[in-house]
């Protein structure tokens, strides 16, 4: 009997890979560890795909620097640039990447004393209006960044897109055609194509494409992700740790909210919020079990949560309950429960243990 379990198996992350290839042959690949690697185990997921990818992409620099502390020898770009003009010796010496967004860091690189050039990023806010320069700085940006001598002169251009899933909306041409427009005179690589632009977007296959969430198998809408090629590299598990008869008119769990409508069983699964699993998810929220699926009743406990498995089951304690995984999509998971996908898999705790498996 085991308690809350995420089983990661490399075989479905070498997979995803090779289809992420497959979809955007000429592009090569940043992929995208950060929030460590979307609850996956950077260390494990960064070390089976090395070989396989151009670049690995994160937040911060600690991420970064826990990449490199690990191993990890290939370029790592830090998406949100740094921080503070005291990271750039560190970023040079540990040859990281960093985007550029705004102009206090562009000052920092001119002003700053580093042992060796840096290679950066120029990031276009070509309408998420969240980071970047906007289009009418960019020409300056680039021109002030080739004049820096702390800068490697092979200057990239990254943008990203806000609506990529939105297939009909015509915000994602917009965004790509800005993007080609301001940097269509300039040597630099160019990368505008995360995971949604991977799949609906084939346009947007430029230099650099950057997946993330399709990498770990988990599609970026509700569409489960088996119908774009891809393995749920993630299968949340949990035990029985009871059975009981229960009978109809009964209430479970706190506020006694579910009543059951005739006799039945109820299973008790340990995992709950103290987990990650989100509190908040509704009666008939499935988990499978011993092939089948069954309904979560009553509210989701710290350490627990209860299941109906009918009156004529013959579950036991002991057998192995999934929450999420390929006999149970995720995305499904999250749209019951009116979440993303990635919440789902960054907010499990330190207390879920965990397994990699081939």
């Amino acid at each position: 009997m085991k308690p809350a379990t995420a089983k990661i198996s490399s075989v479905a992350l070498k997979h995803n890979i090779r289809e992420i290839k497959r979809k955007a042959p000429n592009s090569k690949i940043i992929a995208i560890v950060k929030a460590n690697a979307y609850g996956h185990g950077v260390v494990f997921v960064s070390s089976a795909i090395e070989q396989m990818v151009d670049c690995f992409g994160v937040a911060r620099l600690e991420e970064a620097l826990s990449l490199r502390s690990n191993g990890i020898t290939k370029p790592i770009l830090l998406l949100e640039g740094f921080f503070s003009e005291k990271d750039l010796p560190i970023i040079a010496v540990n040859n990281i990447q960093t985007i550029v967004h705004n102009r206090e860091q562009l000052t920092a690189l001119q002003r700053a004393e580093v042992p060796n050039q840096i290679k950066v990023w120029v990031k276009v806010d070509t309408g998420m209006h969240r980071l970047g320069v906007s289009l009418e700085q960019t020409d300056e940006f680039y021109r002030l960044l080739q004049d820096c001598p702390n800068v490697d002169k092979n200057i990239g251009f990254v943008s990203h897109f806000s609506r990529a899933d939105e297939l009909d909306c015509g915000y994602t041409e917009k965004q790509l055609a800005d993007f080609l427009r301001v940097t269509q005179d300039k040597q630099g690589e160019r990368s505008i194509a995360a995971s949604g632009g991977i799949l609906f977007w084939q346009e947007s296959h430029l230099d650099w494409i950057r997946p993330g969430i399709i990498m770990y198998g988990i599609s970026p809408n509700n569409t489960p992700s088996k119908e774009y090629g891809l393995i749920p590299v993630m299968t949340l598990t949990s035990s029985l740790i009871a059975v009981r008869d229960h009978k109809k008119g009964e209430p479970v769990g706190y506020g006694g909210r579910w009543v059951s409508e005739k006799d039945t069983k109820i299973g008790v699964i340990a995992i709950g919020y103290g987990d990650g699993y989100p509190r908040d998810m509704p009666s008939g929220t499935p988990v499978y079990v011993n092939g089948r699926r069954v309904p979560i009743v009553g509210k989701v406990s710290m350490d627990m949560l209860t299941v109906d498995l009918g009156a004529d089951s013959q579950d036991q304690v002991g057998d192995e309950v999934i929450l999420w995984g390929k006999e149970l999509p995720i995305e499904e998971i999250a749209q019951i429960g009116g979440v993303l996908s990635y919440e789902l898999i960054t907010k499990l705790t330190p207390r879920v243990l965990t397994e990699y498996i081939d």
